[in-house]
């Protein structure tokens, strides 16, 4: 087991510029991160949900990542690490703890097909059976796992890691980003004239910018002409497809099983519930929140809030609801 010392912790804080207040002395340990109800006596836990309260007055955990305001709620056994937001603080603590990291160990598999026309630069790790095709570059320290097809026409930035079963073509993906298993990046998308059903060749790309998460089993489809676009920082779950010409913005949240249709565009921050849809050619604000199961069919200004099919103000979705149990209860 992985035993972390606050002094390590205190050193993340100062990297990055977080501010705290805690009477732990820096050689004490920790030997897990867990929540307030599973800590024992050598954990550190976290609280940031109200609804946990109780769970926190009956804590075993060492220590506790919490505000000021809650810190007066712990038992006398846990001590309080003060921060300003304590969820954002379990995040970035969550590597230390991380069992799992993945760090390219510089080997390529003799059990690779690797094209004349393909560049792989330095400390690259290729397992078994993944297939490098023409005019695909590799940047260094990337991990690329069994049975993949990169390429053709890709470009792999920096420190990325793709997993096993992976298929990568037409994609440009940048540095610091993870794509899961099964995911298939870049295939041609869902367009044909609609009376002849003749089929629209598509020709341009997937552009996966820094820092990226892309579930497994998740399509992304390349454009028409331009670029399938993913902004940077967007956190996409298992199962989801997202069509060609969508222009996805930075920091973006999307839940298992989202779906969105061609050339709409998403704008940034925005947070999509699972199973939710957008239907084509709409236009998504900034800092927008779909909750799930939601079926969107027309353009949503910044800041909305939408719940329902078709999508309305989630306020006034809540109030057909209570209509309709009403109704129901009539009945």
């Amino acid at each position: 087991m992985k035993k972390i010392k606050f002094n390590n912790i205190i050193s993340l804080f100062k990297d990055k510029s977080i501010s705290f207040k805690s009477d732990i002395d820096v050689s004490d340990t920790f030997s897990k991160l867990t929540s307030v109800k599973k800590a024992s006596s050598n954990d550190l836990s976290f609280f940031s949900n109200i609804k946990y309260l109780n769970d926190l007055k009956k804590t075993d955990a060492k220590a506790c990542l919490i505000n000021e305001y809650h810190s007066k709620y712990l038992p006398l056994n846990c001590k309080p690490i003060i921060v300003e937001d304590p969820y954002l603080t379990l995040a970035l603590i969550s590597q230390l703890f991380n069992q799992s990291t993945l760090i390219s160990n510089g080997k390529i598999s003799n059990q690779i097909f690797r094209h004349d026309n393909s560049k792989i630069k330095s400390n690259v790790q290729i397992d078994s059976f993944t297939y490098i095709d023409d005019n695909t570059e590799i940047m260094e320290n990337v991990i690329i796992k069994a049975n993949c097809k990169i390429g053709p026409n890709v470009q792999i930035h920096k420190n990325c890691i793709i997993h096993d079963n992976v298929t990568i073509s037409d994609a440009i993906v940048m540095e610091n980003c993870e794509i899961k298993s099964g995911a298939r990046i870049g295939g041609s998308g869902f367009g044909f004239e609609e009376k002849s059903k003749k089929k629209i060749f598509h020709n341009g790309n997937v552009v996966i910018m820094n820092n990226c998460t892309i579930g497994a089993n998740t399509t992304i489809d390349k454009a028409v002409f331009d670029s399938t676009i993913v902004g940077e920082y967007s956190q996409i779950d298992n199962l989801v497809q997202i069509a060609h010409n969508v222009e996805l913005g930075k920091h973006s949240i999307l839940a298992a099983q989202v779906g969105i249709a061609g050339s709409t565009k998403v704008g940034d921050y925005i947070k999509i519930g699972g199973q939710s849809g957008i239907a084509g050619h709409l236009e998504i604000g900034k800092n927008v929140t779909i909750a799930g199961k939601s079926g969107v069919t027309k353009n949503l200004a910044d800041g909305s809030i939408v719940a329902g099919f078709p999508a309305k103000d989630i306020k006034e979705w809540k109030k057909d609801i209570i209509k309709i149990r009403k109704i129901n209860d009539i009945k």
